[in-house]
C-alpha cells in the first residue's frame, strides 16, 4: 500500500508546522493548508486520502468543510480540535468526521489513528450492484414515518412537520426558533417546551411501536438534530 496522502487543515502554523512534520517522519505524505479555501485549491489538482481537520478555521469552519467534503470527495476525516464536549464531538460526527480527538492529542494516537482510517477505507466496500441501506423516511405524504426495517408510524400535524423539517437537514442543527415558525402561524405565543414533550412522546411512540430509538437529538443552544443515517 502506498503512503497515505494526508491534508492538514489547521489555522494555527506553528501546530500546523508540527502535525505535518510529525506525520511525515511516520511515513505518511502531508502537507498543510490554514483554511478551508486553500484546501479545497489542493484538492482540485491533487489526490487526498485523509483530511486532518480543525473546527475552528477562519471563514468556514471544520463542520461546513467536512459536510462539503462528504460532497465532493471519498476521503477520510480526522477532526482534531479543542472542543471536547459532547455535543461538539456528536456534531462533528454527523457532519461526516470518522475519527474526532480532542487536543493535546499525542502524535503517535493521531498516526495510529489515521492508519487505521487508512485501512478502512482501503477495504473493499459493498458492491456497486447491492441496494443502498434502508434508511427512516417519511411516506403516505408526510403522515407517517417509517422505520428503516419498514414500520410505519402514523404522525399528528405538529409531528408530521417536526420531522419533515429535521429529514431534510439530515446532519445539520435545526434552530428551535425555526421549527417552531414552521409549526405554527404565532411563534411568538408558542411555548417552547412544547417541543421537548413533543419530541419525548414521539421517542417512546417509536420505541413502543418498533423498538428502534429515534436517531434524533436536541443540541444545546443549537435546536434539534437529525442524525447521519450509515456514517
Amino acid at each position: 500500500m502506498t503512503a497515505a496522502r494526508i491534508a492538514v487543515t489547521e489555522d494555527d502554523d506553528e501546530l500546523r508546522e508540527l502535525i505535518v512534520s510529525e506525520l511525515n517522519d511516520r511515513g505518511f505524505e502531508s502537507a498543510g493548508f490554514a483554511s478551508a479555501e486553500d484546501l479545497y485549491r489542493h484538492l482540485a489538482v491533487q489526490r487526498c486520502d485523509i483530511v486532518v481537520l480543525d473546527i475552528g478555521l477562519p471563514g468556514e469552519d471544520g463542520y461546513a468543510v467536512a459536510r462539503h467534503l462528504r460532497q465532493i470527495a471519498s476521503v477520510g476525516i480526522v477532526m482534531l480540535t479543542a472542543r471536547g464536549g459532547s455535543d461538539d464531538m456528536a456534531r462533528g460526527l454527523s457532519t461526516g468526521a470518522d475519527l474526532y480527538l480532542v487536543k493535546p492529542v499525542d502524535m503517535d494516537v493521531l498516526a495510529a489513528g489515521i492508519a487505521s482510517l487508512r485501512r478502512r477505507l482501503a477495504s473493499p466496500g459493498p458492491s456497486a450492484a447491492e441496494p443502498p441501506p434502508p434508511r427512516w423516511s417519511l411516506v403516505a405524504g408526510g403522515w407517517k414515518l417509517r422505520t428503516p426495517d419498514g414500520i410505519e408510524l402514523g404522525l399528528g400535524e405538529a409531528e408530521r412537520v417536526f420531522l419533515r423539517l429535521l429529514l431534510e437537514h439530515p446532519g445539520e442543527p435545526v434552530e428551535r426558533e425555526r421549527l417552531i415558525a414552521s409549526m405554527t402561524d404565532s411563534p411568538e405565543d408558542f411555548d417552547p417546551h412544547r417541543l421537548e414533550v413533543l419530541l419525548h412522546r414521539l421517542r417512546q411512540r417509536v420505541r413502543t411501536a418498533s423498538g428502534h430509538a429515534l436517531p434524533l437529538r436536541a443540541v444545546r443552544g443549537a435546536g434539534y438534530l437529525w442524525l447521519h443515517e450509515g456514517g
